[in-house]
């Protein structure tokens, strides 16, 4: 029997597309996820032979986990659930197997598993039986440490599309744009498909401050706290150039925890 992941945010559009599965296949959903990094640690320890996945997903969108599995010795179809169409060229150089727009037609997704199953027949028994290789190539783009689970480190997106784990020590500062948040160390800026308000609830509480609603500063970082106008602060970082500003509905707060009189 087949075996396949879905990998999607929104519990209703999950339980349907699980629905269908099981209503038009033989194929058995193993595993349903609502975050890309989650998807991926399973993956790295158990075999499927089908991916769903939807594009907008938190940690690891849906495209960057796509290019990880790309990588995989051993490389399930892919059929990706979403709702941007921008994103099907990228899709198909990675070799998906479907592209389903959503809202996804009952019909639709009933032909997809057709195809998926009778491709599957059409596969080599041993490709599909196999469990003796890795399942990820020697040099896989995504390492994953134990670590990621705790607030002793991050795993975010690099701009080649790596995903890095950090230690939470060497971030200097994170930066709210929009839906993501970009996380900056002394070697290079990362991203992560969160909200800034989500990614500081990971972090230790003593350790980072909320100073400005588009930035939250490791005070540990803090080099030089410099006056501004209006009694405001902007502070300089050990390894960064950029000046982080402290709003005035902070400027309390951030006193007390600076011990500033």
């Amino acid at each position: 029997m087949m075996r396949a992941i879905i990998v999607e945010d929104e519990p209703l559009a999950q339980q349907e597309l699980a629905f269908l599965i099981e209503k038009y296949s033989q194929i058995e959903v193993v595993g349903c996820f609502d975050d890309g990094l989650e998807a991926f640690k399973f993956l790295q320890s158990n075999e499927v032979d089908i991916a769903f996945l939807d594009i907008n997903v938190p940690s690891i969108d849906g495209m960057l986990l796509a290019k990880n599995i790309h990588q995989f010795a051993r490389r399930p179809y892919i059929v990706f659930t979403t709702a941007y169409k921008e994103y099907a060229v990228d899709a198909f150089e990675l070799e998906a197997f479907d592209y389903l727009l959503k809202p996804v037609s009952e019909k639709r997704v009933q032909g997809v598993l057709n195809k998926l199953e009778q491709a599957c027949k059409t596969q080599p028994t041993s490709e599909l039986e196999n469990s003796e290789p890795p399942l990820v190539s020697e040099e896989p783009l995504v390492s994953v440490a134990p670590s990621t689970m705790n607030q002793g480190a991050l795993s975010v997106a690099s701009s080649d599309g790596r995903i890095v784990v950090i230690k939470v020590a060497d971030i200097c500062y994170l930066e709210a744009n929009e839906k993501v948040t970009y996380v900056v160390t002394a070697k290079g800026q990362y991203s992560l498909n969160q909200m800034l308000s989500e990614v500081v609830k990971r972090l230790p509480e003593r350790q980072f401050f909320r100073c400005h609603r588009s930035y939250c500063v490791n005070l540990e970082q803090i080099a030089e706290i410099i006056p501004g106008f209006n009694s405001t602060y902007q502070l300089r970082l050990r390894h960064v150039n950029t000046m982080i500003p402290v709003s005035r509905s902070n400027l309390k707060l951030f006193r007390e925890l600076m011990q500033i009189c």
